[in-house]
């Protein structure tokens, strides 16, 4: 029998070793699963290098976790954001790397890893700082910049509802990231807010097949039908 339900957040994140690149689901704190960010800092891995939107805000979840020393390198759209003091501070005394990707190429070269695409050509970033040392080429009369997919040792993301194979639903806009990290992480673990009956979810609405995820937690907060 198929059950990927594992009975605590120290089990989801067993394992995870020093030196892993993890991708952490969320626009923002939007659909970020901060429970799973807690149980990493909790687990101790270190040395990490960190896939996300932006790089956190206040003290909590993404932030804490650099906080704690723990992220070596972070590749992300908006390192600077309302209340990303923990990054700025870090960043200026030299103790964070930091990969700066536009949105949609970071959304791509996620995805892209998922399907097992390894690289294309974009035409952003063509002409900045951003496509230095990269290939280019022209196509149709058009610039473009070739990006590699990025993979991920590890992949945290939350959902909304899950069952125990493993198929997850997302909740409005905590969908963002979250489907497109879970295809492309060698190990994905969804924080739950709902489990469901194996056969109960529509399967219209199942944006995430359980085949992607490999350890469901369930931590409930939240409204099913809200």
């Amino acid at each position: 029998m198929i059950d990927k339900i594992v009975p605590d957040l120290s089990a989801a994140l067993s394992g995870v070793s020093d030196g892993a690149t993890v991708m952490v689901g969320g626009f923002g704190a939007v659909g970020q699963p901060d429970a799973l960010i807690e149980a990493l800092i909790d687990q101790g891995a270190r040395d990490l290098t960190v896939i996300a939107n932006n790089a956190g805000t206040g003290h909590t979840g993404l932030a804490r976790l650099m906080e704690a020393g723990r992220v070596r390198r972070i590749i992300c759209s908006f390192p600077r954001s309302a209340g990303s003091v923990v990054f700025e501070a870090l960043f200026k005394a030299g103790h964070i790397a930091l990969e700066i990707v536009p949105q949609g190429t970071l959304a791509e070269r996620i995805r892209a890893a998922g399907a097992g695409v390894g690289a294309f050509f974009t035409p952003t970033g063509y002409g900045t700082r951003l496509a230095e040392g990269k290939e280019t080429r022209e196509i149709d009369g058009k610039h473009y910049v070739m990006e590699y997919a990025l993979h991920a040792d590890l992949a945290l993301v939350e959902a909304w509802q899950a069952d125990r194979w493993g198929n997850l639903t997302y909740r409005r806009s905590g969908r963002n990231f979250n489907p497109i990290m879970a295809s492309a992480a060698t190990l994905t673990v969804a924080q739950t807010q709902h489990l469901a009956e194996l056969g109960t979810l529509d399967p219209e609405s199942v944006v995430t097949p359980g085949i992607f995820v490999d350890r469901v937690v369930h931590v409930p907060y939240g409204d099913p039908k809200g």
